[in-house]
């Protein structure tokens, strides 16, 4: 395996910088499975270059001219010609029936994987450390108006790092506030495009959820990729299957879960208790990863192997907490948070910044309307979200019957009536 230095830069977080490596002992992957990689380019491109090959498979050149020759000597090559200093080359006869045959057992063409035990260094490695006060939580949630209450329940869960659960009234800011937990991260971590276990190839880099920096570091292995730190959401379509590999039956290779792939960031579990998948269901297969921070995934012979289990589990609901999970569970997620209905002022304040952000003029005592016309429509409690989605209303009425968009009693009056669901009184005949 390659040898792993550490970055002089940061000595208070000990990064793992894997360097380029010259040697294809220095990969730490069977050299089967490097040579398969060139074979299937070659099969499915027809002809390369040692350029092309760098730039797919992320190899460095010592460790590619060593295999072109080793190739070449085994007649599994035919060069064509030169384009400047490079080769160009094909496969031979010989070449493709051995790339036929290797394709039927996998079909991934790109980046080569890094070993599993690698990844588990890095991962490990990267564990966030960060340091927080109440006016640093406040510029990250800046565009938010959370009280500071709030903000001093959320900064010690945060600077622990450890699973946290936010609860309370739907329409509150739960997702809002764990969506932009993200922002207290000013570094960036490393991600694999994938990793090898048993002769398997795991896909790890997803560019939905994965976004590179553009920052150049010659030196580092490029089988890794520099990203911000990733957040990935699940909502009610979280199911058992979602947290294990799977098996792409077409190309033979595996996909990894979700928190995998949130590995060094959050992964936020919105609406929890309404997901496919039962607390209880996902209880019973987190309750290691979440105390002992690994996972345990299995391959399709079923083979088990470790993984790291280093993200933040943000845990959002509207349901009460003691009616999802038993007291095991929540003892494994220490930092419980209720995001509370807000208050007269926090509800005028988010009013206020919707109307600026929009410029939205308003008729005087306007917010203070919203929240007697949201109380008589039978909403005993203020919810964060009523001045944005009222607003929305409030437009799309004025965008109807052609006029400016305002704040007036009269379009708060029928906003309201469109937004709340009334019971229909009953009649007599």
């Amino acid at each position: 395996m390659s040898a792993i230095t550490v970055d002089p830069m940061d000595p208070a977080r000990m990064d793992v910088r894997p360097p380029l490596p010259d040697r294809l002992d220095d990969l730490g992957l069977p050299r089967a499975m490097v040579g398969d990689l060139i074979l299937r380019y070659l099969w499915l491109h027809g002809t390369g270059t040692l350029v092309a090959l760098h730039e797919s498979l992320k190899l460095s050149f010592p460790i590619l001219e060593t295999l072109f020759h080793q190739f070449r000597a085994q007649q599994l090559l035919d060069v064509k010609g030169m384009v400047g200093n490079d080769y160009s080359f094909s496969l031979t006869s010989g070449g493709r029936a051995l790339a036929t045959a290797r394709n039927e057992v996998c079909q991934y063409v790109g980046p080569a994987p890094v070993s599993v035990q690698q990844y588990h260094e890095v991962v490990k490695s990267q564990s966030a450390q960060i340091k927080l006060s109440r006016d640093s939580l406040r510029r990250a949630f800046s565009d938010l108006v959370l009280p500071d209450g709030l903000l001093d329940s959320l900064g010690p869960s945060l600077i622990g790092q450890q699973s946290l659960f936010l609860y309370g009234g739907t329409g509150n800011g739960k997702t809002s506030i764990a969506e932009r937990i993200l922002r207290i991260y000013k570094d960036t971590v490393l991600v694999p495009y994938a990793v090898e276990v048993d002769g398997h190839i795991i896909t790890v880099f997803d560019p939905v959820v994965h976004r590179a920096t553009n920052n150049v570091d010659e030196t580092l292995d490029q089988r890794w990729v520099e990203c911000e730190r990733p957040c990935i959401t699940v909502g009610g379509e979280l199911s058992s299957a979602m947290l294990e590999l799977r098996l792409d039956e077409a190309t033979h290779v595996f996909i990894s879960p979700c928190q995998m792939k949130a590995n060094n960031g959050i992964l936020i579990i919105d609406d929890f208790g309404r997901q496919m998948l039962s607390p209880r269901e996902l209880l019973n297969r987190w309750i290691v990863p979440l105390d002992r921070r690994v996972d345990y995934l299995t391959l399709a012979s079923g083979m088990k192997f470790q993984v790291p289990f280093e993200l933040m589990v943000v845990f959002s609901t509207n349901l009460n907490p003691h009616d999802l999970a038993d007291e095991a569970f929540l003892r494994r997620i220490q930092s419980k948070v209720l995001v509370d209905n807000v208050s007269n002022e926090v509800f005028d304040e988010i009013f206020r910044r919707i109307a600026t952000a929009h410029n939205v003029p308003c008729e005087m005592g306007a917010a203070e309307y919203l929240r007697e016309q949201c109380t008589e429509a039978g909403s005993p409690l203020l919810r964060a979200c009523y001045p944005n989605d009222i607003y929305k209303l409030v437009k799309a009425i004025s965008e109807y019957e052609g006029r400016p968009v305002r704040f007036t009693k009269g379009n708060i009056d029928r906003a309201v009536g469109l937004y709340f669901a009334r019971l229909e009184k009953s009649r007599t005949d």
